[in-house]
Formats: structure tokens, sequence, C-alpha cells
């Protein structure tokens, strides 16, 4: 420290500094050391306002010149500050990446349908149970080894190709290439247990095969339903609409 060449001293005195010329000293280093770190033009937090003061708008500080700007950036307080918004950016560019990637639209697969599949249903029943059902065989020819066919039942209130009717629901079919088909069925109850309703896809045949039973009708809530084989109808419908893949 030039103790020598201070504003008032004597040459070859040497007396220590006071506490204010020391923070005025410290300060003009940390000046020198920032305009040779940061392009003052282009800090983002750096601000003049309309009395020509200037402002910290990190740390909502105020200062009367450049210089006291430029030491209170090299301070304690500004680089913690500058820690925490480069962790709370980082955290906001983690959350942001996977909702971006969500917001693109889904790219929609175009095939080209080349018909229906040859079909065959067959009504059936449990000689145990005396449950009724049916049987439906369908052939795919031209369908690719990874594509499964798949099903569904459909309510009478989803499909917009008929009016509604609550006494039926549909069976749905689909598998790329071929156009998707449906069959009305009676609206009554399936049996969902194990052995009941199954499905099976032949590989080497191209064929899928599915079969389900309709739970036997009680007194009380179906005194007036069909029995016997008229109670399990079937109607080949037209599925267009009906099934979104």
């Amino acid at each position: 420290m030039d103790f020598q060449n201070r504003a008032g001293s004597k040459p070859g005195a040497g007396a220590p500094m006071s506490q204010s010329e020391s923070n005025v000293a410290r300060r003009e280093r940390l000046r020198k050391l920032a305009l040779e770190t940061i392009d003052i033009d282009n800090d983002p937090y750096f601000m003049r306002n309309h009395l020509g003061s200037y402002e910290c708008k990190l740390c909502l500080t105020m200062h009367n010149n450049e210089g006291s700007y430029l030491s209170h950036t090299q301070g304690k307080k500004h680089q913690a500050n500058l820690a925490r918004r480069a962790a709370l950016d980082a955290r906001e560019n983690e959350n942001a990446a996977p909702a971006k990637s969500a917001l693109q639209p889904k790219i929609k697969k175009t095939v080209v349908k080349i018909g229906r599949p040859g079909y065959k249903v067959t009504k059936v029943r449990d000689p145990q149970t005396k449950q009724f059902g049916l049987l439906f065989e369908l052939t795919y020819p031209e369908v690719t080894d990874e594509t499964k066919p798949r099903h569904r039942f459909m309510s009478a209130y989803e499909q917009h190709v008929e009016v509604p009717n609550r006494q039926f629901q549909y069976l749905l079919f689909a598998a790329e290439p071929y156009e998707t088909i449906g069959f009305k069925v009676q609206n009554r109850e399936v049996d969902m247990r194990p052995g009941k309703l199954w499905s099976h896809w032949d590989k080497d045949t191209r064929k899928f095969t599915m079969q389900f039973f309709f739970r036997n009708p009680t007194r009380k809530s179906n005194t007036n339903a069909a029995t016997g084989a008229n109670a399990v109808g079937v109607e080949m419908t037209n599925p267009s609409g009906m099934y979104a893949q």
C-alpha cells in the first residue's frame, strides 16, 4: 500500500490510512477489477434511472456512479444472488423441456385401407351354465408380423352412424391395413370371467378368434327379456366413424 502519495500527505510521511480512506481504495480496486471482467453496457441487471443514478435490478440496490455499481457486482450479496438466479433458471429449463415436447403435435399415421377382413360368426352355448354367446373368427392375411388385431365393446351412444338404441351395443375389430368392422349385438351384460371371454391370434394362419358369453338373465331385472337362441342377436354394421385407432 502506497501511503506517501495520498492526497494531503507529505513526502516521507507514513501514517496509516483511516477507515474511510481504506474503503475508498478498496472500492477503487474492485471497480478496476470489474471493468476488466464486466461489460457494463451488456449487463442485464444494470439500469440508469430518471434521477441520474444507477440501479441493480437483481439486488434492488441504488448507486451514485458506475464505479459504485461495479464494486457492488464483486460483493458477496450480488454474487450470491447470481448463483441463486442461475440455479432457478436451471430448474425452470428442466421442467420446461418435457412440457415443450408434450405440447408438440402428434403426427397422425396415414394407412391406406385395403378392405374388410373375412369373418365368420357362430352362436354358441355353454352346456353347463346354459349361457349363450358368440364366436367370431376373422382372417387378416395381409397384416405384418408386428400387428395384432384388437377388439372392444362400444355403447350405442359412442357411435355417430346410426340412431342410438339402448337395446344394442357394438363389438369392433381393428387391424391395419384392414378397415375396422363392427357387429351390433344385444346390449346384455357380458360375462368377463376367465374362460367366458377370451381371444387368440394365430400368426401362422393370420386368424383372430374371439368368444364371449352373456350372463344369464335374472327374473327381477329381465322379466321381459328374450330367452333361448333368439336372445343372441348379431348384425354386421358399418363401423365408419365408430372407432378411432
